[in-house]
């Protein structure tokens, strides 16, 4: 019996999405039937979505890449708000996260908000990887690739316990934002930032007050 699978992939780059449609139609099973669509930005990819309701064709697999052209109205700045949207309108349709990424902060966060169905690293990517990451995510998800793999691990084996709001705070710090303008990011208080900081130092057990000797020590343990 042939299996008709609809299949959206968002990517901004036509060559990566030529890629990944010629490993899927070659290495797709006998009695599976793909049809491809593509959507090259945040606006396009919504139409095909909205559209594919609408006349009752909804789409069974996305590929999402989560570093998009934001959408003209300014509601979706990445492939993030694409697949949260996707979760709405397609709640039947599998995820398959692709990112440049490999961020823990990232990483746990795209897990907690999505918790998509696949889930690879671009540069763990191969063909023979995309075509098992497929077959898997039909039949018994959820695939994620080494890099993913690895930080969830790292977490697990980890018993340290830093909350999002901690987590925020350090992948901010990494990205080099001062502590004086974290509050603003987090919407809480500068000394509610002071306490969480003094927080997360007894955590990785740091007693100087340097961010960078903080971001050190969270880095080996894999949360920045």
């Amino acid at each position: 019996m042939t299996e008709k699978i609809k299949i959206l992939m968002i990517d901004d780059h036509p060559m990566i999405i030529e890629g990944y449609q010629n490993t899927l139609l070659f290495s797709k099973k006998d009695n599976q039937e793909l049809t491809i669509d593509i959507a090259n930005n945040c606006d396009e990819a919504v139409s095909c979505m909205d559209k594919s309701v609408q006349v009752e064709a909804p789409y069974d697999v996305l590929f999402v890449d989560i570093s998009l052209p934001p959408s003209t109205d300014g509601t979706m700045s990445s492939g993030e708000d694409l697949a949260e949207y996707a979760r709405k309108i397609l709640p039947e349709a599998k995820i398959i996260i692709l990112t440049m990424f490999n961020e823990s902060f990232r990483i746990h966060n795209i897990i907690k908000t999505i918790n998509p169905e696949g889930f690879m690293i671009k540069s763990d990517l191969t063909s023979s990887e995309l075509a098992s990451a497929f077959q898997a995510v039909l039949n018994n998800p959820p695939f994620y690739s080494g890099t993913v793999n690895s930080h969830i691990r790292k977490a697990i084996t980890s018993d340290i316990v830093v909350d999002e709001k901690n987590r925020k705070i350090l992948h901010l710090l990494s990205q080099g934002v001062k502590t004086k303008n974290l509050a603003a990011h987090l919407d809480i208080s500068l000394s509610a930032v002071e306490k969480r900081k003094k927080q997360l130092r007894e955590i990785f057990e740091v007693s100087d007050g340097q961010d960078e000797t903080l971001l050190n020590e969270a880095r080996k343990k894999g949360f920045v």
